[in-house]
């Protein structure tokens, strides 16, 4: 949302633009990964009892990520999911992930086999915390067949999607090491447990200035950034159509780009407003924390309430 945000707030020409696009490519490529993972696990059916999460951010000795857990009554799956084209080769000396682009080029990456084996290691530590030891298995899975894998890792099964309900019926023969009550147990302490991450804003993770984004509150339907506010609402004065809460976006744009606190002038400033009293009524109507007095006021956007 942070980077979309970004990229429609920055001038064509500016020098951070293609990193911001290709970051939008690669997450949203990221997401589809997931996704396939997701569907192959939902459309297939399984004898043992079972829970799977997806996106789950724990935190034992330090946080962590798992992209997919499988959690059963015998075992537990962590599952790395991996959307990168071309030819991989994975090293061990150190762990990395070296892609070969058909044209030629080469890039490197931190290695996804050296990612779950740490979530392994630290999934341990969480469940350690309750008493519980089971088996926890970590894979890879490259979420399409397009990606040619040349140098496999050495200790880190991978695996396709399609692949990926076979591999855990293959773990069956395994002994049952938690009972059911166990496992509704530890489930609720997973959900409990779960922070949603929330990464820096951009102009702090990208070291982009404020005034390199365009201000202006951006029309819904032809994308014109800068609609004028009237009494009702605002009107676009490219193709004139009004919308009530074109602001919302706005407002959510500026806590994203440049996070921290918003003041009565920052909104003012941000969504071309001329009165205080204005910016006042669009912040106190929106789901905002404020702190202060009148006017040393500030509000604050909380992210987790869009999850």
């Amino acid at each position: 949302m942070g980077l979309d945000s970004a990229r429609s707030r920055l001038s064509d020409d500016h020098v951070l633009l293609p990193t911001i696009s290709s970051k939008i490519a690669s997450a949203e490529a990221g997401i589809a990964g997931e996704t396939k993972v997701a569907d192959v696990l939902l459309r297939n059916t399984f004898s043992i009892d079972h829970r799977i999460f997806h996106d789950l951010s724990l935190t034992s000795s330090t946080q962590f990520q798992m992209d997919t857990l499988f959690l059963t009554r015998l075992f537990a799956l962590i599952l790395e999911v991996k959307n990168i084209s071309g030819i991989l080769e994975f090293r061990e000396n150190p762990p990395q992930l070296i892609r070969t682009k058909l044209d030629g080029q080469i890039d490197g990456f931190e290695s996804p086999a050296a990612q779950v084996e740490r979530n392994v290691v630290l999934f341990k530590e969480y469940l350690s915390q309750f008493g519980i030891d089971i088996p926890i298995i970590g894979a890879v899975v490259l979420a399409y067949p397009k990606q040619i894998v040349k140098v496999a890792p050495k200790r880190t099964k991978i695996l396709f999607p399609n692949l990926v309900p076979q591999y855990i019926k293959n773990l069956y023969h395994l002994p049952q090491k938690i009972d059911v009550k166990t496992l509704d147990f530890l489930t609720s302490q997973l959900l409990e447990s779960h922070q949603p991450y929330i990464p820096k804003p951009i102009c702090e993770k990208y070291d982009i200035p404020k005034h390199d984004f365009k201000t202006g509150v951006a029309c819904p339907s032809c994308g014109f950034l800068g609609m004028i506010k009237y009494k009702k609402g605002w009107v676009c004065p490219y193709c004139k159509i009004t919308n009530r809460s074109a602001h919302i976006k706005a407002i959510r744009d500026w806590f994203l780009l440049f996070g921290d606190k918003m003041t009565n002038k920052d909104c003012r400033e941000f969504l071309h407003l001329e009165k205080p009293q204005t910016a006042t009524r669009i912040l106190q109507n929106m789901n905002l924390t404020s702190e202060g007095t009148y006017r040393n006021r500030t509000y604050k956007m909380n992210f987790n309430h869009l999850f």
